[in-house]
């Protein structure tokens, strides 16, 4: 950039607000353009495209056991299996007192293999 461009962007950093604004007015009134119909599409459009990436890419989801399904031992064991911090206590209530949430924060591998395992032992499980 040319070294005149420079010290006018550096002006233009020190001026006050109200002197800005001044400047923006008389820029548009001289060529004969809206500051604001130039920068408003232009806010809007990549606005727009980042919502629907977001909502796609869910890195953790909540793993919520619906049903035990009739073999409660086989349920534990697996149970115990996702989760390796489980006591057979806590497996044990888990299972007997469904919907229980078994993973609040899981990654997605993770979560797919708790659904996986849990779902080869008869259970029911919902991802949120």
């Amino acid at each position: 950039m040319a070294k005149n461009l420079d010290k006018l962007i550096e002006e233009i950093a020190n001026m006050s607000v109200l002197d800005a604004s001044e400047l923006a007015d008389a820029l548009e009134e001289k060529f004969g353009v809206s500051a604001a119909m130039s920068v408003a599409p232009a806010a809007a459009a990549p606005a727009a495209t980042e919502a629907p990436a977001q909502q796609e890419e869910k890195a953790e989801y909540k793993v919520t056991l619906e049903e035990a399904g009739p073999e409660k031992i086989k349920m534990i064991k697996a149970l115990r299996q996702v989760v390796t911090d489980l006591n057979l206590t806590d497996a044990k209530k888990l299972v007997e007192n469904t919907p229980s949430v078994i993973a609040e924060s899981a990654p997605k591998d993770d979560a797919k293999k708790m659904k996986e395992v849990l779902e080869a032992a008869g259970a029911k499980v919902k991802f949120a």
